[in-house]
């Protein structure tokens, strides 16, 4: 891994039908390539937020008949960027579907998919339930991409708060980690950026986080900030509440300086866990 890597985050503010929410993503990434980004990243739910399963399985597409795929296949080729499309819903079969994102190189080839592991089921104090299994299949592989950068660990929204996966992901070959999102107001602001940089910092690698932003289908709204966080922890780009991008220059031998500063990936050690006085 060498070189600087000027990267960015598009933060969107996603309605429910298709078309409009790729015609406005693309938009956001061909201003964040004329600022200069050869790493352009994207949310969570890109193509659409919509409430509810049945929603959802009106509109979900398979993968060789999803628009998005060439959508952002081609936006790739045309900018001459890597991009990363945040995600979209793809069938798998009656019953489920995966949340899935795609790594496009700037010929516009898919080299790596990841689809989310954790799914988002949480009843919150103030109302807000959500439970993405009971439409989403949760994916079974951790993914590292090859970039001229080094390795890209693909993680996905409530996937940041298992710290195991990142671990796994920076030992892996990793030295940035992509975490699209449409994280809620209450958990944002309570838990983003805190929980960002800890992984920043606990595997020593760039994290670059697109997000959602802004009121949803049936009123769900999201936070926003998308962010670009270094390998110490430093936040080097944050995009507010407002539909936009950021972008930031990543000097990748930062990921080195700070793994041999604190090389807690090789302090590994097994232990038991005790059980006393229940």
């Amino acid at each position: 891994m060498s070189g600087v890597l000027k990267a960015a985050c598009v933060q969107v503010n996603a309605g429910t039908e298709l078309e409009p929410n790729l015609a406005a993503a693309g938009d956001l990434v061909r201003r964040a390539r004329d600022a200069g980004a050869d790493f352009i990243a994207l949310p969570e739910n890109v193509g659409w937020i919509v409430q509810g399963r049945a929603k959802t399985m009106a509109r979900v597409k398979s993968e060789a008949e999803h628009p998005g795929v060439p959508f952002f296949a081609g936006l790739a080729r045309e900018t001459g960027a890597w991009l990363l499309s945040g995600t979209l819903h793809v069938l798998l079969d009656e019953q489920r579907v995966a949340n899935r994102s795609y790594l496009f190189d700037p010929r516009g080839r898919a080299v790596a998919h990841y689809d989310k592991i954790h799914m988002f089921d949480v009843d919150l104090k103030d109302g807000e339930s959500y439970r993405e299994s009971a439409t989403f299949r949760p994916g079974e592989r951790a993914v590292v991409a090859a970039t001229p950068w080094g390795g890209v660990g693909m993680t996905i929204c409530y996937d940041v708060r298992f710290p195991y996966l990142h671990r796994a992901l920076a030992k892996a070959g990793a030295s940035i980690l992509t975490a699209p999102a449409a994280f809620t107001v209450p958990t944002g602001r309570a838990h983003w950026h805190t929980l960002l940089r800890a992984r920043a910092i606990e595997t020593g690698c760039f994290v670059i986080a697109p997000a959602q932003t802004g009121t949803h289908d049936e009123g769900r709204q999201t936070y926003g900030h998308s962010l670009i966080v270094a390998p110490w922890g430093e936040v080097l780009a944050d995009a507010g509440e407002e539909v936009g991008f950021v972008v930031a220059d990543l000097d990748m031998a930062r990921v080195e300086e700070a793994r041999r500063m604190v090389p807690a990936l090789t302090h590994d050690r097994g232990f038991e866990v005790v059980r006393e006085g229940f």
